[in-house]
């Protein structure tokens, strides 16, 4: 039902695109956060998904970049356990299922 999804800041408080994939969609459990619309190649900020989130490619070195990490990584850290079932499980789920856990998910303060 879902490979992909993209959250907006009324999503998730984070003043940018944050995307999460099921394991069909990513290497390995991760969010992106893109500073506009998220595409494959648009710049993106990448952190891993676990108890203790780490960036994990950074493809635009700048400032911006840079202050957008503590974010991502505080959201990911946050939503850790519903990312990683959404990442293991996801791809079977149907729409209603994928739903409740993105409507589930934290946001930031």
């Amino acid at each position: 039902m879902c490979e992909t999804s993209n959250l907006d800041t009324q999503d998730t408080n984070v003043p940018a695109t944050v995307f999460i994939s099921t394991a069909l969609g990513a290497p390995a459990p991760r969010v992106k956060r893109c500073p506009g619309r998220a595409g494959r190649a648009l710049p993106c900020l990448s952190a891993s998904v676990e108890a203790d989130p780490k960036v994990r490619d950074a493809v635009i070195q700048t400032p911006i970049s840079r202050a957008a990490a503590p974010p991502v990584i505080a959201r990911a850290r946050l939503n850790h356990a519903a990312l990683l079932d959404l990442w293991a499980n996801g791809a079977s789920w149907n729409r209603r299922e994928v739903s409740a856990v993105l409507d589930g998910l934290r946001k930031l303060p």
